[in-house]
């Protein structure tokens, strides 16, 4: 079974848990996945193609209040 999680170029990547037989299969999962503005990574792994996608929060979601 593939690693669920990598670090590619210094970042966290998740396994998006599909085994893709055809790279061809890979790149339009990947472009979809881009689409919905996520990085992708694509590696093949025993024959398999692997996507790994990530995206960043659009929003920050708490922010730290400085104590005085």
């Amino acid at each position: 079974m593939p690693q669920l999680a990598r670090i590619l170029d210094g970042k966290k990547f998740l396994w998006n848990g599909v085994e893709y037989e055809a790279r061809k299969q890979a790149e339009e999962a990947s472009s979809a996945y881009e689409k919905e503005a996520f990085e992708t990574r694509m590696i093949e792994e025993g024959g398999k193609h692997l996507i790994y996608t990530r995206r960043v929060a659009a929003q920050q979601t708490a922010t730290e209040t400085p104590v005085s």
